[in-house]
């Protein structure tokens, strides 16, 4: 079993990585996801980050995806609680999730 954290931690090293700026060419966006990014208060967080991931959020997310990914920031046990369900939904969506986590890392990265 994956602890909780392991989950939400994916986007991590994005987080850690990134400093970035407006000037930096990275898209930006506002939404659920980046106001959650933003309000998680990770070291490495900022606006233009947070707006990158939404916008890769935004092009690769079904609006009720961004939702769950947005609860994600706030509750890692969410995270654990889909990714173990063996629902079909649950399944499908976490192979949704794991394309955007690779997207992100490639356009925000």
């Amino acid at each position: 079993m994956r602890r909780p954290l392991l989950i939400v931690a994916a986007l991590a090293p994005l987080l850690a990585s990134c400093g970035g700026g407006g000037s930096s060419g990275r898209p930006s966006a506002s939404g659920d996801i980046s106001q959650a990014c933003m309000a998680a208060n990770r070291a490495a967080a900022s606006p233009a980050l947070c707006g990158c991931v939404q916008q890769v959020a935004n092009q690769t997310l079904s609006a009720r995806d961004r939702g769950h990914v947005a609860d994600f920031f706030g509750d890692p046990e969410e995270a654990h609680a889909m990714r173990i369900d063996d629902s079909d939904y649950a399944d499908a969506f976490w192979e949704r999730y794991q394309n955007f986590v690779r997207t992100t890392e490639t356009v925000c990265g």
